[in-house]
């Protein structure tokens, strides 16, 4: 098989990206070629990438696991990929698989990180899977018990994953928290209650944070109650956060707990892999209510346009998926 050729999309300045031909070998012993079918923005921590916001202490540690180039920019960056594999081990040919692989037309990757998508999942929705993945891990950095009151900030894809997963334990009351009152349609379709910023319930057993705002981290600490602990899965990138700890913080004995998907919970890590955890979220995708975290598309040639429309206008959007010719 001779070289191939591709197309992908590269960050190349300060809200400026372009796609660019990607010439691309033929898959080797352990490898594969995949041809795209579907891709995700993951609309806040690739808007960080556009802007330029990856803090130079983090630029090693925020690697996607398939980035080329280095932050700021050029770089080739994403993480929500769908293909069907066209050439390698017989067990995959013809599989949509889902990838850790940027924005990308046609490319190789090595077997063992392509992960076959459930058969009862449609392709277009198994771009979901990252963002379902951060989301369990999130939970199971600080898991909620039985009967706990959860409040949910910030209704992003993330948040509303996390607000699902966690709605399905028993006994719990889960309040999605955003302000934009649009989002309560989504918490519907979900089965979740919904609340915006200024009506939200307090006094509440776990709050997760995911709204990227500082504003957001602030009505975390008003709505925990006594010892209960806020996670944060916010990333906030070069952005200071000043959070006002002199107040009820102390008082409360509140915990403020950091999570972030590269690394496996703690209290998983013994037992469960990286692999085993993404197998898992796929499976979950099963569930058609989640196609109303699908918001908008578009083509693969107008993925420049809509990385800049959403890095810097996002409107209503949640998982913005891109579509291959």
């Amino acid at each position: 098989m001779s070289d191939l050729k591709g197309r992908a999309y590269w960050v190349t300045g300060p809200m400026q990206g372009e796609l660019r031909d990607e010439v691309i070998a033929p898959p080797g012993p352990d490898q594969a070629l995949i041809r795209t079918l579907y891709s995700g923005i993951s609309r806040g921590t690739e808007a960080l990438v556009l802007r330029g916001e990856v803090p130079p202490s983090e630029a090693l540690s925020m690697q996607a696991p398939f980035q080329t180039g280095i932050f700021p920019w050029p770089v080739k960056y994403g993480y929500c990929n769908v293909g069907r594999v066209e050439a390698g081990p017989t067990r995959l040919l013809g599989r949509t698989v889902f990838c850790l692989y940027p924005h990308q037309t046609l490319y190789c990757a090595p077997v063992d990180a392509l992960h076959p998508v459930p058969d009862q999942v449609p392709p277009g929705r198994a771009v979901l899977a990252a963002n379902l993945e951060t989301a369990i891990n999130g939970l199971w950095d600080t898991p909620p018990r039985i009967g706990d009151r959860i409040a949910v900030i910030g209704a992003g894809s993330v948040g509303c994953l996390c607000a699902w997963l966690a709605s399905r334990i028993p006994g719990c009351e889960v309040e999605l928290i955003d302000i934009r009152p649009g989002r309560a349609r989504i918490a519907e379709a979900l089965g979740i209650r919904f609340a915006t910023a200024s009506a939200a319930t307090e006094n509440a057993d776990l709050v997760i944070h995911a709204s990227g705002s500082p504003a957001g981290l602030e009505k975390a600490l008003e709505l925990a109650g006594f010892e209960a602990t806020i996670l944060e899965l916010s990333w906030f990138g070069t952005v200071s956060v000043a959070l006002p700890l002199g107040g009820a913080f102390h008082r409360r004995r509140l915990t403020l707990r950091s999570s972030q998907v590269g690394a496996v919970a703690a209290a998983q890590r013994a037992r469960w892999n990286h692999r085993r955890r993404l197998v898992l979220a796929l499976s979950l995708l099963a569930d058609p209510v989640l196609d109303c975290l699908i918001s908008g598309e578009d083509d693969f040639a107008d993925l420049p346009l809509a990385q800049a429309r959403l890095a810097s206008n996002p409107g209503d959007a949640l998982m913005h998926r891109i579509r291959y010719p």
